[in-house]
């Protein structure tokens, strides 16, 4: 139905839709395999966990082998015996297919992990299982590891990755996928492939490896679920992965590189430290430039199509690395990355440690050639698609404070790192183009969203939910990073800029590298309020996260746009399916565009 709703709108709009953007771990535990804590200390005086990786990459095959070293640390205050980690590329919805009925060699829509072999220090065999439809790694002990105690397990694992179809990825899907969202509120659940996959030339592993699950003092966070949201949830610990290819294969990761070869088959060494992931970019087509900011190494990675957007990237978040620098405390990393890549529909952007992903989709040049010999309708369209890019780049570059250096549950508290990074752009916008540009940011892409959300019905909800109660980015951009941005937004007027700020960075500073909830951050923002309006402070918190007041302190529906639009008078009344959407996509106006051309 979606692709037939698809061609009935390029056939109204012709190309012009294609610029609507929008185990034993510890073997034995002795005196050689369990260790003392007098390892590397992070800023908190605690110790991270480990990996080294070597990583076996078959380009044109479309698949990968690995060898891995995990020192893992007890930092509970119990003996532990048993040791868990997530197989992300096995994550499935109810509806796909588990990773255990694909055979070797066989061509999937989805990737997949296998685990061939646990091992403890020793290289004997640990006992293991896979949980949770092959979606968690259990690695048994032989002997309890004890508290300030660290094991060391070693693990071979092999994976494949699906060849996703380009027309999954180009501006056309993108734009009908948020329509859709939009004007038909379809259910979206983030999928392993969205992040696991080789398209247009572009092979992405976002999570190749077993990767440690949160043990959250006595408790493992096991339970992996697909939702609307970010579903990869780890600690920080320090990497060393040397990546292999053939020839000709370029490789960009987080991190320094600290060596390479070369010959028919090459290879990259990667180090990096208090990294929340680690994930892997290979193609033969991208190419790369650089700027140093704050003693900070930026790179921007991208097609050689797209070179004049790439440099634009680098030039804003050059600006907002500064701009978060200064407000927030220096970046913890010494390497930050932002790419293009070929995301499919509705993901138009994800981040990692050091390492952003925007949707090549996004990428587009209207000082080409091939943009002046397009219609008008698409050209008319430049400044919404520009300001949407450079916002999505000043909110994926906060998160690297919020997120990467701050962790946070995104399933659990989304709301903790997205309002923080939707606040922080607009602290950007402030720095480097004054108060008016940031007002106008603030109003199209922070309150629009949540209008829009409102004229098509959307319900007004609270916004400190966990990720499964969102339908689609669409609802969650609404209700989480709009209402949660707004928020700071409240709390700087009532508090002053410097006052938030210097609360942030004190949160900043308390939390680095570890994992924040709310309450820390709520109590952080309590400590610096003067006394007599810390009650206030606690009921912003309470009346923009926990209430619904959307309506009141945003914007109420647009009456006269959904009259136009053709949409039900009542929230949440039927609709007519696709020839309702349809018939709202054939109406649009501009502040439509300017909310379905943001990268989401």
């Amino acid at each position: 139905m979606l692709k037939r709703f698809a061609k009935n709108v390029i056939a109204v709009f012709g190309l012009g839709l294609f610029l609507f953007l929008s185990v034993a771990l510890t073997a034995h535990v002795t005196g050689q395999s369990q260790k003392s804590l007098a390892t590397k200390k992070t800023a908190n005086g605690t110790t991270r966990h480990k990996y080294r990786i070597d990583l076996n990459v078959d380009f044109d095959e479309l698949s990968y082998r690995g060898n891995q070293t995990v020192q893992w640390i007890n930092r509970s205050e119990k003996s532990v015996s048993v040791v868990y980690f997530h197989l992300y590329p096995n994550l499935r919805s109810g509806d796909q297919p588990n990773a255990n009925n694909h055979r070797n060699n066989v061509a999937s829509d989805e990737p997949r992990l296998q685990i061939l072999e646990v091992l403890d220090a020793a290289n004997a065999p640990l006992p293991h299982s896979l949980d949770d439809q092959r979606g968690t790694l259990r690695v048994n002990l032989r002997e309890q590891v004890a508290p300030a105690a660290a094991a060391e397990i070693r693990i071979r694992f092999q994976g494949d990755v699906p060849e996703i179809d380009p027309e999954e990825t180009g501006l056309a899907t993108h734009v009908v996928k948020q329509v859709s969202a939009a004007v038909r509120g379809e259910r979206e659940i983030r999928s392993a492939r969205d992040i696991n996959f080789r398209c247009r030339g572009v092979m992405l592993l976002g999570t190749s490896y077993p990767v440690l699950a949160v043990h959250d003092g006595d408790e493992w966070r096991r339970k992996l679920e697909a939702t609307v949201g970010d579903f990869v949830f780890s600690e920080a610990a320090d990497y060393e992965v040397r990546v292999e290819t053939a020839a000709g294969v370029n490789v960009f990761a987080p991190g320094l590189e600290t060596a390479s070869t070369s010959g028919e088959r090459q290879s990259r060494t990667f180090s990096g430290q208090a990294l929340r992931d680690f994930p892997v970019l290979a193609s033969r087509g991208l190419r790369s430039e650089q700027a140093e900011v704050d003693g900070v190494t930026i790179s921007t990675i991208f097609l050689p199509e797209h070179e004049r957007v790439g440099k634009r990237v680098l030039a804003i978040a050059s600006g907002a690395l500064q701009t978060f620098n200064a407000a927030f405390g220096r970046l913890p990393f010494k390497n930050l990355r932002i790419t293009e890549a070929p995301l499919v529909a509705g993901l138009g952007s994800t981040e990692f440690s050091g390492f952003n992903v925007i949707a090549s989709a996004f990428y587009v040049d209207f000082d080409s050639p091939a943009m002046r010999n397009l219609p008008a309708i698409i050209r008319e369209q430049r400044d919404a698609v520009e300001e949407s890019l450079e916002w999505t780049v000043a909110h994926l570059v906060a998160h690297q404070w919020w997120g990467a250096g701050v962790g946070n549950d995104p399933a659990r508290e989304p709301v903790l790192d997205e309002a923080l990074a939707c606040w922080s752009a607009l602290l950007y916008y402030k720095a480097i183009y004054g108060e008016e540009r940031a007002a106008a940011a603030l109003q199209d892409q922070v309150r629009g969203v949540y209008r829009l959300y409102r004229t098509f019905g959307g319900e007004d909800m609270d916004a400190n939910r966990p990720s499964q109660d969102f339908r689609n980015t669409f609802q969650y951009a609404a209700i989480i990073t709009a209402k949660g941005g707004l928020m700071f937004a409240e709390l700087e007027r009532q508090l002053g800029t410097e006052k938030l700020q210097a609360a942030l960075r004190n949160y900043f500073q308390t939390n680095l590298f570890e994992i924040a909830e709310l309450d820390d951050l709520r109590g952080a923002i309590i400590a610096e309020a003067p006394i007599e309006q810390r009650r206030r402070v606690a009921r912003t918190f309470s009346r923009w996260l926990s209430a619904r007041h959307g309506d009141e302190d945003i914007a109420p529906p647009d009456a006269e746009l959904a009259s136009s639009l053709g949409m039900p008078a009542r929230p949440n009344q039927p609709r007519n399916g696709e020839r309702g959407a349809f018939t709202a996509f054939a109406r649009l106006g501009k502040f439509f565009w300017q909310q379905m051309t943001r990268i989401r």
